[in-house]
């Protein structure tokens, strides 16, 4: 019996570490979906498409949008609704439209260090803390913003061949946004985030109400919203915090690292079994480096599909889209972008806040 209830424990404490990083994503993804119904996301590609800038620039810019989305709307809403967005750019303006297919999941990723709710491993690696989103800011705008410019500058780099536009004079039809429903609550679930040291069921409440007011067709919920894909998810994170409270080795193994190591260690364990039950194996106590395994969870997809949940969301858009995403050009592309961002989001943190690390 008290091995049983050892497993019950183990399993009870896992879930409770897991569930409001879900219930926040949940959320922000229903947000999301009245946003985009709203007109937002489709409204700010076509006014990048009609800019008159540059290949490179309009590129770049492109890649801001991304990251905007992703810090207050979360990494997986940011790859489902800002994908078409994205193609569609590019196709209106009659460029390649692969720097912007591979652009959108990449900078998703290096994007995700700004806010809590950006990333669930956020919520999952920092769930002792319990701190707001401003102060989660605060401790980590350095190495986000070093992960974000390295990501753009790599992308850009790989793709210098490919950024170059067919015609200069797009023809875009005008998308008018509705500032509503969707712009309201985006509003208020960022205060939320801001404000708030747990987050998630207010946030929830505020995604569900807002669905309902706006009454979202059910497939389109059902499409942003994947119950099975999510829920089984959830399920093997559990499974994972529960065996990581019972057999203490992975996470001895990972406090026994320095910080470089550490944030490797993640990106490493990220593409083994998924980031998000990486974080609950990891950390069924606070680790020795926090931010450093943060890091390496949330920037160490970036070099496999595998590795997140919102490169697979990001696949299953892009084919449905007419696109030809390859899980060998990913990882190609990442083997460049990961390691670099990651060393340099490592040192950014180091330099500004060592003891943070």
């Amino acid at each position: 019996m008290p091995a049983a209830a050892d497993q019950l424990a183990g399993l009870t404490a896992a879930a409770s570490q897991v569930w409001p990083a879900f219930a926040l994503v949940a959320g922000l993804l229903l947000v999301g979906v009245v946003a985009e119904r709203d007109g937002l996301f489709a409204a700010a590609g076509a006014g990048l498409a009609r800019l008159p800038t540059g290949p490179r620039t309009t590129f770049v810019l492109a890649l801001c949008l991304v990251a905007l989305v992703t810090a207050v709307l979360n990494l997986d809403t940011s790859v489902f609704f800002l994908t078409p967005v994205l193609l569609h750019l590019a196709r209106a303006r009659g460029s390649n439209e692969v720097p912007y297919l591979y652009g959108v999941v990449f900078m998703s990723n290096a994007s995700s260090l700004f806010l809590p709710g950006a990333n669930l491993t956020n919520l999952i690696v920092l769930h002792h803390e319990q701190v707001s989103g401003a102060t989660f800011l605060s401790r980590m705008w350095a190495a986000a913003i070093a992960a974000a410019a390295v990501t753009a500058a790599l992308l850009v780099f790989a793709f210098r061949r490919e950024l170059r536009e067919a015609r200069h004079d797009p023809k875009v039809e005008p998308a008018t946004p509705r500032v509503g429903l969707g712009a309201a609550a985006v509003a208020v679930s960022t205060v939320l985030v801001l404000a708030l040291t747990s987050p998630a069921l207010p946030v929830l409440v505020v995604g569900l109400i807002t669905v309902a007011l706006s009454r979202v067709p059910r497939a389109r919920l059902l499409a942003a919203i994947d119950v099975r894909t999510i829920t089984g998810l959830f399920a093997f994170a559990v499974a994972l915090g529960t065996l990581g409270r019972a057999w203490r080795g992975p996470e001895a193994l990972v406090d026994s690292l320095d910080s470089w190591q550490t944030a490797a260690a993640g990106a490493l364990t990220a593409i083994a079994v998924n980031n998000l039950p990486a974080a609950v194996l990891l950390t069924p106590d606070p680790p020795a480096h926090p931010r450093a395994l943060l890091l390496g969870l949330n920037l160490g997809p970036n070099l496999a599909v595998t590795g997140g949940l919102a490169a697979l969301l990001w696949f299953r858009v892009a084919r449905s889209l007419g696109a030809r995403p390859s899980l060998r050009r990913y990882s190609q592309l990442g083997l460049l972008i990961a390691p670099l961002s990651l060393g340099a989001a490592v040192a950014a943190l180091w330099l500004v806040a060592p003891g943070r690390l």
